[in-house]
């Protein structure tokens, strides 16, 4: 994507996320990565951003090195989300919220340390697949990247490639290969832990036999 047209496309799905109530105040961030051709590097929402007033000349543009090359002081996640891009190659972006559900989820309690939600629907599913919990860290602390680290690492392990993870009382950091694909990750998670909470948690996951028919059919990440 072109430089000019990813600016004005991380801009267009903050304040997206910021006017359907995903993200309030100046929670969360996003950021993609720079073409080559461009540059290279990544851009992220400045520090202290407010996701639906954000400007595209004031994005952080980072290089490969993690030298800035211009914006304003990045959010103060830049180095998980460098992180991220180092070992999830099919990553063009990430979206970080704290979206009230996936919190309250925590509060209360995940389904599992290694899915936070149960397999309840098919898009669920299909378009999400496992998100594990990351302990909790306060924010901006560098021990949360390590910790991602090792769930990315375990789900690599067990041949299965993540869309996301969530951070304890945090929130989700979601990616995939475009602002637009990110979103759609996010609410979907979003959506069906709010489809769990609703249900007082206690719908039964899909069973396996349909679980593999989504694998074969579209190639479900579950």
């Amino acid at each position: 994507m072109e430089l000019a047209t990813l600016r004005s496309e991380i801009c267009r799905v903050g304040r997206s996320l910021f006017e359907r109530g995903y993200v309030h105040a100046t929670a969360g961030n996003i950021s993609a990565r720079v073409d080559e051709a461009d540059g290279g590097g990544c851009l992220i929402t400045p520090t202290e951003a407010c996701l639906g007033f954000l400007e595209p000349g004031r994005l952080a543009w980072f290089d490969r090195r993690g030298e800035q090359r211009g914006g304003d002081r990045a959010s103060k996640t830049l180095e998980l989300h460098r992180a991220i891009y180092e070992v999830q190659p099919d990553a063009r972006c990430i979206i970080h919220t704290h979206s009230t559900h996936l919190v309250a989820l925590t509060l209360l309690g995940a389904w599992s340390e290694h899915d936070i939600l149960p397999p309840i629907t098919p898009y669920y599913v299909m378009k999400v697949g496992h998100v594990p919990l990351v302990p909790y860290h306060r924010p901006g602390d560098p021990a949360a990247v390590q910790a991602v680290m090792q769930r990315l690492r375990e789900a690599q392990a067990r041949g299965g490639p993540l869309r996301g993870v969530m951070l304890d009382r945090l929130g989700p950091n979601v990616w995939h290969e475009s602002p637009a694909a990110a979103m759609a990750v996010l609410e979907e998670l979003e959506e069906t832990a709010r489809l769990w909470l609703l249900t007082r948690r206690h719908p039964a996951p899909l069973p396996e036999a349909q679980i593999e028919e989504l694998r074969r059919h579209f190639g479900a990440r579950w």
